[in-house]
């Protein structure tokens, strides 16, 4: 007995049910985040050398005149024209960290969707297979069985089905899961580079502040040549 690799009906059945199940389950706004994380993931990737390269110049600039005369970086990565913006505005390393952590925390919680998107599509497509599979029982029970081919056209698209299912999640759904989560950490590791890299940068043109001990003792010898 032969079955037929491909089967529109067990393909419809499979593909059509999960993608369908997916989106009711996940909604459009996770779907959009899930196949922009996919775009992302393979396409080239943030890169440590291009964030070096994009910020040399404001760098520069914030070194050369310090932090009194230098401007917001523009046209760079939009999480580091924020950071440098807050660091421009409040002199302090400390807003730089921090505008940078809340753009991290926007994109590891928009990775963590993308990828669990794909996940439940994964766990949903041998469901698919498993309905693919009833779909030919009640075919079968509603078949005259003395018809020639009528029982091996409804074992064809029940075991069909159950490969797609099969073959779906395991070659599609959930490898692509996992390439988004790699392509996220290797994101992640590549912006950290990039930020430690900036901090150390600017740090030199930093405001230097006197220790609490220094203006004490400079207020005395104030006071003292006073009264002297």
């Amino acid at each position: 007995m032969q079955f037929p690799l491909f089967d529109p009906t067990a393909a419809l059945i499979v593909a059509g049910g999960t993608l369908l199940a997916t989106v009711l389950r996940c909604g459009p706004g996770e779907i959009a985040i899930a196949l922009h994380g996919l775009k992302a993931a393979l396409g080239r990737g943030y890169r440590a050398d291009d964030g070096k390269a994009e910020l040399a110049a404001p760098v520069r600039a914030i070194r050369e005149d310090g932090l009194l005369r230098a401007r917001p970086a523009d046209h760079v990565d939009p999480a580091f024209a924020e950071a440098t913006e807050a660091l421009v505005h409040d002199r302090s390393l400390a807003s730089l960290q921090a505008a940078l952590e809340k753009h991290k925390v926007r994109r590891v919680a928009e990775a963590e969707t993308a990828v669990g998107v794909f996940v439940q599509a994964a766990e949903l497509a041998p469901v698919f297979g498993m309905a693919g599979t009833l779909v030919a029982l009640s075919r079968l029970a509603a078949t005259d069985l003395s018809a020639e081919g009528a029982i091996t056209a409804a074992i064809a698209l029940s075991v069909v089905t159950t490969l797609y299912g099969i073959l779906l999640a395991n070659l599609l759904l959930a490898p692509i899961a996992r390439l988004i989560e790699r392509a996220a950490a290797r994101e992640e590791a590549a912006r950290q580079e990039v930020v430690d890299w900036l901090a150390a940068q600017v740090a030199q043109a930093m405001p230097r502040r006197k220790s609490v001990s220094a203006q004490h003792h400079a207020l005395e010898q104030a006071y003292g040549s006073e009264a002297a």
